[in-house]
């Protein structure tokens, strides 16, 4: 049974700067709630309470954001504000959410790496802290049910047009029944011609405890970087590793024309701004050029 979550929020964020200059690219807003608020909550709703979160300099806003502002709450009582009240001491009280350090950023798998005194031996999620993904049943919930199946490591994966491949870690697999294949390699990042399938990870695994010994022997990859992929391709040599179709719609949210989509879509769901919002985006398109 899963009862711990990692959360890696060390990165630097270029790709957004000069905004995350100083501010975690994670605490970057859709629309009202930061990005990582999501992570959490999918997290949560997926019945995980105990979370450790990795990050490095300059998250200190990450550790705010989910601690208590007791002189926020005072005032908003004092002014009757009470469902705002209401809506901060939730922020503080989703989860049991610790922190550790990544103090050298050397990537995606030295972040992992870096929980593993607080995971122990027991197996765990991973959620990108800069991924959301919404569906009926939460993704790490989907994933955590493969894992009580089969007692073995599972990644959740996005079907995406070819051309999008180098972007993300990509499977080579057999589909052992509908949306659920068996994993026999994993490349990080390939060329288009050398790609084994365009399923990709989606930023959310099952681990169990094994991927620490792979991830303390596995050397720099791409970048330079300790890279998760490469201590999976390690893991799936000896062991087992599933691979499960996301039934619900990943948010790419790493780039600027991501992040607009994103905050444009999700804003259309919000019954308080989405008729406004969309009367606006209606009269914006009649006057864009062909």
């Amino acid at each position: 049974m899963i009862r711990k979550a990692v959360i890696p929020a060390a990165g630097f964020g270029t790709r957004f700067l000069p905004a995350t200059k100083s501010q975690p690219k994670e605490m970057l807003p859709i629309v009202d709630t930061p990005t990582i608020q999501y992570v959490v909550q999918e997290a949560v709703d997926s019945g995980i309470t105990d979370i450790v979160m990795v990050i490095g300099k300059g998250k200190r806003a990450i550790e705010e954001h989910f601690d208590r502002s007791f002189q926020l709450e005072a005032q908003l009582s004092a002014q009757g504000k009470d469902r705002e009240l209401e809506l901060i001491r939730h922020i503080s009280e989703m989860a049991n959410i610790h922190f550790v350090w990544q103090k050298e950023l050397r990537g995606l798998g030295d972040a992992v790496y870096c929980a593993r005194h607080h995971v122990g031996n027991e197996p765990f999620v991973v959620l990108l802290g800069d991924t959301v993904v919404l569906a009926d049943t939460p993704a790490a919930r989907q994933l955590m049910d493969v894992f009580e199946r089969y007692q073995e490591s599972t990644v959740l994966l996005e079907e995406v047009d070819r051309s999008r491949v180098t972007r993300y870690g990509v499977i080579d697999g057999r589909q052992i029944e509908d949306g659920l294949f068996l994993i026999r390699d994993l490349i990080e990042k390939p060329d288009i011609d050398e790609a084994p399938s365009n399923f990709v990870i989606a930023g959310r695994y099952a681990f169990t405890p094994d991927i620490f010994q792979h991830l303390s022997s596995t050397k720099p990859g791409k970048g330079n970087e300790i890279q998760l992929t490469d201590a999976m391709r390690s893991l799936v040599v000896g062991k087992a590793m599933y691979g499960l179709k996301l039934e619900g719609k990943r948010y790419d949210i790493g780039d600027k024309l991501g992040f607009l989509k994103t905050n444009i879509e999700l804003a259309l769901q919000r019954n308080d701004i989405a008729p406004k919002l969309r009367e606006f985006v209606r009269k914006l398109a009649n006057t864009l050029p062909e």
